[in-house]
């Protein structure tokens, strides 16, 4: 899972160039942010993995086209929205329940 890092990775996803999202993503992982990158009109590209014998993993790559896009300075500076209106923040990315209603005193980590 991504913990939006500000590295910024290319690579050649279907023979397009296209910024890595995340690597290692389950099948689930790859539909959410799929469908977050899509509804942000964002052209998603995902790939299985390979291991290193060349055979394919149950993981994948998800990448999109835009090679300036970076998913942390999306999330932080707002750029990205949800199918509701709200923003996304690094919790809803991270698939992590939101504590917004809650006081930062009383969040329990």
């Amino acid at each position: 899972m991504a913990n939006l890092k500000g590295k910024h990775n290319i690579a050649a996803i279907d023979d397009v160039r296209c910024t890595v999202i995340e690597t290692g993503a389950t099948t689930a992982r790859s539909g959410f942010l799929k469908e977050l990158l899509a509804f942000n009109r964002y052209d998603v590209k995902t790939e299985n993995e390979k291991a290193k014998d060349g055979s394919m993993l149950e993981t994948f790559i998800i990448g999109v086209t835009d090679t300036l896009f970076n998913p942390m300075i999306a999330v932080y500076q707002k750029k990205l929205f949800r199918k509701d209106g709200k923003t996304v923040t690094p919790n809803y990315w991270n698939q992590k329940p939101e504590q917004d209603d809650i006081p930062y005193w009383q969040v329990q980590r």
